[in-house]
């Protein structure tokens, strides 16, 4: 790729994409928006194989609608939008196969597995993997709403004013959301850090 790409910004990077359809332009936003686009939707659906599903998918309509984007907005905002709109769009449609399942409780194929968190291991590095599985799991039980807007701002690090233009709710309700959702996550995790 193009140094040249490399130095632009992602505004002028989309600019010349729905100016020219330069595919370079466009194979620059992806190489920067891929890996952080799966956290967020890993961290919001809790399944890596249907996060990568879903940010190829983000990326497969950045491209078809690249005209769709203003630059009133900054482009993270932006693609960030779209991948919050379809990880929402999935867990509905989780949630809608789990009800309609003939099976009952069968519904393996659709909730995440994680390590049973009652094994402590004595190894730094191992209690540092355990503590994350724990983690993405209390973040799974937080209500969707808010785990939404806590990734957002503790994990992909947007202002409030991006949250809000991203999740399109005002200011008020993404402050509170993010309150309520740290809340639901501290009493998840209140034992975690004990030592």
């Amino acid at each position: 790729m193009n140094p040249n790409y490399l130095r632009k910004t992602d505004e002028e990077l989309i600019q010349e994409f729905q100016d020219t359809n330069d595919i370079q332009a466009y194979e620059a936003l992806v190489k920067r928006y891929k890996d952080p686009l799966v956290n967020f939707v890993f961290r919001f659906v809790g399944d890596r194989d249907v996060s990568s599903d879903i940010v190829q998918d983000t990326m497969i309509k950045f491209y078809l609608n690249k005209d769709a984007y203003k630059s009133l907005a900054k482009f993270s905002t932006w693609i960030y939008t779209i991948a919050s709109n379809l990880a929402k769009n999935e867990l509905r449609r989780q949630k809608r196969k789990r009800f309609l399942s003939i099976y009952g409780d069968d519904n393996e194929e659709t909730t995440p597995q994680y390590a049973d968190n009652s094994i402590i291991l004595p190894d730094k590095a191992a209690d540092m993997n355990i503590k994350d599985k724990i983690i993405q799991k209390a973040l799974m039980k937080v209500k969707a709403v808010y785990r939404e807007v806590v990734i957002l701002r503790d994990v992909q690090d947007f202002s409030y004013e991006e949250i809000a233009e991203i999740t399109n709710l005002s200011l008020g309700t993404v402050k509170s959301r993010i309150n309520r959702g740290r809340a639901q996550l501290q009493k998840l995790l209140k034992d975690i850090y004990r030592e």
